[in-house]
This record gives C-alpha cells, sequence and structure tokens, in this order.
C-alpha cells in the first residue's frame, strides 16, 4: 500500500441532505478511480460507504465512513456522511479532520434544510467548500434553478467551474469553465471524450467564464489590478487565483453531475486535487495543554508523533476500531505511544487503512493521513495520541446534547445487565447519545437526538449484541409536597402473647421552600421516647414519604419534628417505632393539603424566523411560559419554561412544523405545582398502574 506526503493528501467530507446521492457519489468515485471493479448502487445495497445493515436497509447513510481513491498521484480520502438530522453530530465530527467539503446539492431541490446546516458548520470551522450539483439528469433537474437557490441561501460566491451539457435526460458531459473544453461521458467508468464546446453552448460558456474570472480578481488585490489592466486574467492567474480563494473561503467553486449515471465524476475529482487544500495546507488546530490557549506545532512528517481521534466503530468481532487522523510525524504498526487526554499508554497493533468497512493493512501512516487501529485499551473519540510530554492537545469534538428520551425495557429477563454492557459499547461509538437509570421512576432511559435515532440505535443492540428491547415513552418523575402545616398522632400496639409491640410518637409537620427536599427535628424532651427510638420513627417516616400519599411519588420539601410520644418498658422497640412513624406520616397528610409537583424544563427553540410566532403559540399551548427571544441571522431563538409532561412529543411537532428547519435543547430547571385538573388525572393513572401491577403480581 502506497503511503503519501501530506502535499499529496487530500481529506474531503461529502455533506448534504438527506438523499443528495452523496454515497452514490463516493461510489461513483471509487469505481471510476479503479478501487472497485463495479458500480455501487445505493439501491441494490452494494455501496463501499453504506455497508451497516441498517444503512442498506433504510437506504441512507447513518454514520460517517471512510474511503480513499488515487487520481492524479494525489490520494482523496472520501469521508460519507449523514445527512439526516438526527445524526449531523458524526458530519461535524467529520468536517473537523478535513481540509474540505464536497457540498452535496440536489439539482431538482437545490438548498434545503440540512444543506443549510451542514454549511452553517463549515462555515463556523472555517472548512473549504466544493459544490456538486448532482442528480442532474432527473426530471426537472436545473443548473439555474438551483444556482438561484443555492446563491439565494449563501452568497454570490458560489460560482460554477462546468456547466451542463444536455438537460434531465439528456445530460451527458459537461463544459469545464477554467480549461474551455467539453467533456463527455460513457457512463462507464473511462476517461471522459474531449470536444469543442458546442455552438449552442459557446456564448453561455462565454459569459459563465467571464463572471468566474471577475469573481477570482475580486478575490485578489494584485489579480485585480491586473484585471483591471488587461480585462481579463491569463490561464495560469485564472487557476492559481481559484484555489487560493476557494482555500480562502472567498470563493465555492460548482461542478456539474449523476452519480448514478456517472457523469461528471472525474472531474469532481480533478477539482478536488486542484482547487481544494491539500493535508499540508490545513494541519489541525491544537491548544496548549496548561491554558486552553492556540498552539503552534510542528505538522511535518518528521516532527514527533502526534494523531487526533474523530470517530469509534463498536465491532461486535473486530472489537473497538479507532479512527484517526496523523496530525504530525508518523504511526507505524506495533509502536508505542501515549494517550496525552488520559495520560496513559497505549501500543498500537495493526495499523490500517479504512475502505468502507475493509481494513486495508499498512506498516505506517504518515501525517496528514487517515488511519485506523483495533484493540487500544482506554482511547475513545476527541483523544489525542503523542509523546508523553506533548505540550498540546487537539481540542474535543463537540457532540450535540440529547434532547429525546425513551424507557427500555429488556423483551428478557435475563437481558439486564447486557443491556447496560452494550450500550456502553455503543456510546463510545456514538457519543450523542446517553444511557441512565432514574432513581425514581426506576426506569433506564436512553436519550439521544431524536425518535428515528432512538430506533436506530436499538436495532443496533438487536443486531450486533442479540438484545431486544421494547420502547416506552418515560414516565414522569413527579413529586408530592405539603400545602399546609399540621399535627399527626401514631400509635402501634400489637399483643400477640409474651412481649408485645408498642410505639407511640406525635409530630408537626410543615411544608418547607422548593429544594429543601426532607427535614427531621427531634423536641423530645423527659424521656417520653428513649433516644435510641428516636432514629426508628425517623426511619419509618422516611420509608413512608418515599412511597408518597397521592400518586406514589416521593414526598419532599416538608419538615416533620417529633415532640412527643410513649413508649412500654417491655413492649417497646426499633420495629414499634418505626411503625408508628408511618402511621404518624399517614395520618398527617390526610390533613397537610398534599399536591403533586412536575419538572419543569428550560427550553431553547431554534427555527427560522418566519416560523416563531407559530411556535410560541405552540409552546404556550404546552403550558409553557415564554421568557425572551433574540434574533440570530435569519433564525430567531425562543426561550421558555415548559413542563417535562408537555416536552415527551415535541420533536415530532417541531419537525413538523419546520419542515425541519428547526431544533431545540432542554435541561431541567425546577420543579412547582401541577394544576389541580392535570393533577387529579396523574393521579388517577397512578392508582391504575398500581392495580394492573398487583394483578400481574
Amino acid at each position: 500500500m502506497k503511503v503519501y506526503a501530506a502535499e499529496h493528501i487530500r481529506n474531503v467530507a461529502l455533506v448534504g441532505h438527506s438523499g443528495s446521492g452523496k454515497t452514490q457519489l463516493a461510489a461513483a468515485a471509487l469505481f471510476d478511480a479503479g478501487m472497485v471493479n463495479r458500480l455501487g448502487k445505493v439501491d441494490e445495497g452494494n455501496t463501499v460507504t453504506d455497508f451497516d445493515e441498517e444503512e442498506i436497509a433504510r437506504k441512507h447513510t447513518l454514520s460517517s465512513s471512510v474511503a480513499f481513491a488515487e487520481r492524479n498521484r494525489v490520494k482523496v480520502n472520501l469521508i460519507d456522511t449523514p445527512g439526516m438530522a438526527n445524526f449531523l453530530s458524526d458530519t461535524r465530527a467529520a468536517m473537523r479532520i478535513t481540509d474540505a467539503a464536497v457540498v452535496v446539492v440536489d439539482a431538482v431541490a437545490g438548498a434545503e434544510v440540512q444543506t443549510e446546516k451542514v454549511w452553517g458548520t463549515a462555515s463556523e470551522l472555517g472548512v473549504p467548500c466544493l459544490v456538486a450539483l448532482n442528480r442532474l439528469d432527473r426530471e426537472r433537474a436545473s443548473l439555474e434553478r438551483a444556482l438561484a437557490s443555492l446563491r439565494e441561501a449563501f452568497g454570490r460566491e458560489i460560482v460554477p467551474i462546468q456547466l451542463p451539457i444536455g438537460e434531465e435526460k439528456g445530460f451527458e458531459g459537461v463544459i469545464d469553465l477554467v480549461a474551455m473544453k467539453a467533456l463527455r461521458f460513457t457512463g462507464g467508468a473511462d476517461e471522459p471524450t474531449e470536444a469543442a464546446i458546442p455552438d449552442a453552448l459557446a456564448e453561455a460558456a462565454g459569459s459563465a467564464r467571464e463572471t468566474l474570472i471577475e469573481m477570482v480578481a475580486e478575490a485578489d488585490d494584485s489579480l485585480m489590478e491586473k484585471f483591471f489592466e488587461a480585462g481579463t486574467l491569463s490561464q495560469e492567474e485564472l487557476e492559481r487565483g481559484l484555489r487560493a480563494a476557494v482555500g480562502q473561503r472567498l470563493i465555492f467553486p460548482l461542478v456539474c453531475t449523476s452519480a448514478l449515471a456517472n457523469v461528471g465524476v472525474q472531474p469532481l475529482l480533478d477539482a478536488i486535487v486542484t482547487y481544494l487544500p491539500s493535508a499540508a495546507d490545513r494541519p489541525l488546530p491544537a491548544v496548549e495543554r496548561e491554558n486552553g490557549e492556540a498552539a503552534a506545532y510542528d505538522a511535518s512528517a518528521d516532527a514527533a508523533a502526534a494523531a487526533f481521534v474523530w470517530k469509534t466503530i463498536a465491532d461486535p468481532f473486530a472489537g473497538r476500531i479507532t479512527l484517526f487522523r496523523v496530525a504530525a510525524g508518523t504511526l507505524t504498526a506495533d509502536q508505542g505511544i501515549h494517550n496525552v487526554t488520559r495520560d496513559g499508554a497505549e501500543r498500537l497493533g495493526g495499523l490500517a487503512l479504512m475502505q468502507g468497512k475493509t481494513q486495508a493493512a499498512v506498516e505506517r501512516v504518515n501525517a496528514g493521513d487517515l488511519g485506523a487501529v483495533t484493540k487500544l485499551k482506554d482511547t475513545q473519540t476527541s483523544d489525542t495520541l503523542g509523546a508523553r510530554d506533548a505540550a498540546f492537545v487537539f481540542p474535543a469534538i463537540a457532540f450535540a446534547e440529547p434532547v429525546l428520551s425513551y424507557a427500555i425495557e429488556p423483551k428478557s429477563r435475563g437481558d439486564e445487565e447486557k443491556i447496560s454492557s452494550s450500550l456502553q459499547r455503543l456510546q463510545e461509538e456514538d457519543p450523542t447519545i446517553r444511557y441512565e437509570r432514574d432513581p425514581q421512576t426506576k426506569q433506564l432511559l436512553l436519550s439521544g437526538q431524536g425518535q428515528l435515532h432512538i430506533e436506530v440505535t436499538v436495532a443496533k443492540l438487536k443486531r450486533r449484541f442479540g438484545v431486544e428491547v421494547n420502547l416506552k415513552l418515560p414516565r414522569i418523575p413527579y413529586r408530592e409536597t405539603i400545602t399546609a402545616a399540621t399535627e399527626a398522632h401514631g400509635r402501634h400496639k400489637k399483643q400477640t402473647g409474651g412481649h408485645g409491640q408498642f410505639g407511640d410518637c406525635k409530630i408537626r409537620v410543615e411544608p418547607l421552600s422548593r429544594g429543601q427536599d426532607f427535614d427531621f427535628a427531634n423536641e423530645i424532651f423527659g424521656g417520653s421516647i428513649p433516644r435510641q427510638f428516636i432514629p426508628a420513627v425517623e426511619k419509618g417516616i422516611h420509608e413512608a414519604r418515599e412511597k408518597g400519599y397521592l400518586a406514589g411519588y416521593p414526598m419532599v420539601d416538608f419538615r416533620v419534628t417529633l415532640y412527643d410520644g410513649q413508649f412500654h418498658a417491655v413492649d417497646s422497640n426499633e420495629m414499634s417505632f418505626k411503625m408508628a412513624g408511618r402511621l404518624a406520616f399517614r395520618d398527617a397528610m390526610s390533613r397537610a393539603r398534599p399536591t403533586l409537583l412536575e419538572p419543569v424544563m428550560n427550553v431553547e427553540v431554534r427555527a427560522p424566523s418566519d416560523f416563531a410566532g407559530d411556535l410560541m403559540g405552540d409552546l404556550n399551548g404546552r403550558r409553557g411560559r415564554i421568557g425572551g427571544m433574540e434574533t440570530r441571522g435569519a433564525s430567531t431563538v425562543i426561550k421558555a419554561q415548559v413542563p417535562m409532561a408537555e416536552m415527551l412529543t415535541y420533536e415530532q411537532q417541531l419537525t413538523s412544523a419546520t419542515g425541519g428547519r428547526g431544533s431545540y435543547h432542554m435541561e431541567f430547571s425546577h420543579y412547582e405545582e401541577v394544576p389541580a385538573h392535570i393533577m387529579q388525572k396523574v393521579i388517577a393513572e397512578a392508582k391504575a398502574e398500581k392495580g394492573e401491577d398487583e394483578q400481574d403480581g
């Protein structure tokens, strides 16, 4: 396997809206480069980069995967990324370690929802972009309409460097506006046939080339002077200026393709090699270990080895597969290396290059290249590998926080432990999922980016680890409290022959402010209850409050004061006073006007400003209180406090209302009283559920 220098490597993420043809484009590129002997097709489930069973079944990419090809003695690493909203964190991770992005756009649809999101990520990360206008062979495909849509969304800097020859089913080639020649394709892996530009397209090509030259000149002051003097740029100035402008994100060149018909794919690879920056041009950003400030380092192949882990794959057979980019130096097989992030030693076994799911063994991986290694002990996504005394690390990838939770229950009783260990491995692969057991509801909660994300995770559990689970909406962790102070009496007396049982206590209960939980005070004087039995009273009350009074939820935010009682020298014991405490608690609750509390969430919704009014109305209908709104670009951010019970199905509603353009984040804020009409419904449901449980028991 050939080893490439960083200047001869292009690391490119294929990004865009779901269904724009990213996976098919990767398949065509690999076919045309001779990496595979047949053109894989998404519909047939035989592409290199969509190899997971769930991806093949759904015909959508759900996780980033790597493949590589060679073009003009340059290695092109292609990362095929998801385009569905629930999985865009994986796309972001890929863009963190690539030198450029190819934004794949459907020629019929133009700029779509996720196109906007990945474009925003590229802008935030400073990633140069090339636009591949794909599926030009489809009915109603149009360069003119799609380009207008893209420029409206992202600006006039999107400039075609190709024009299509033929329309819709007649799309058969492209005009290269830089070289000013026509390229016609047969649909096979053969190189296109060069020809003169058709007379019917000569005027359009000349005009488009003039626009391209003007944009290139505009991006560079020295070229602008030459343009004003000569009225044009030389061929060498155009090519050099275009590459520089693309690297600085001043121009986003557009090429024309049909991945399925295999038209325009070789020129796309040529554009990647010619105009997009190399791995040497864009070393990974690093920060000082001590203070977190930006750090400079030697990124050459001769420097000390350093690598960044951008993805982990949980393979049930190969174990943990760690994907990395070598930022500096060279990694070699069987090399010892230090995990700088976790301060632990690791040994690299066999190194590999990933071609989809296939691992091509290599002896070393140079600076700028992407590689993989199996069975590292402790290394996880976002870790830095390097020298023990390395002064810098690579910043961790910012993964999205979960927005939706479901309760999961095993279909087989013996699978509880297996669920936990399997989810831990899946979480290593996908840091955007969370799982935890709710201490109050006792449910195991699986949280993710949306319903589809959770369903895919459950499918992976079954397929990879043989664990089947049921999904249920989670129980709301309600709590109970009191709203009035009162006094109560509890007496436990039992005579069964011989020693009996006797415990008697008197208590006062009073409400506390929110968040105070439970307080127990002892005001016994004169020995009416011996000191050794007082903890038993507290324990009895504590056990009773955990089981609640109204609906079985824990009772919180109240104080109990033990102030009097009686004991029997022979019949009193700890159990008797624990029972007396329970009875006193229940007596108190009958007069302390108990009520239910519900968790209220801080919610932040972001969506295009056109939807703001409807979204605020919907949040109000969910018993939400709007806390404010602010404009960020073309979007509006709405801040509100909404009861958790009203947010369980919000993801589906938001997606439907905004056409997938909206997103939200929520976190716990506080507890507050449930309205009376809702409280009665919750109590009735709790009693019905308890009755079912008792019948099952």
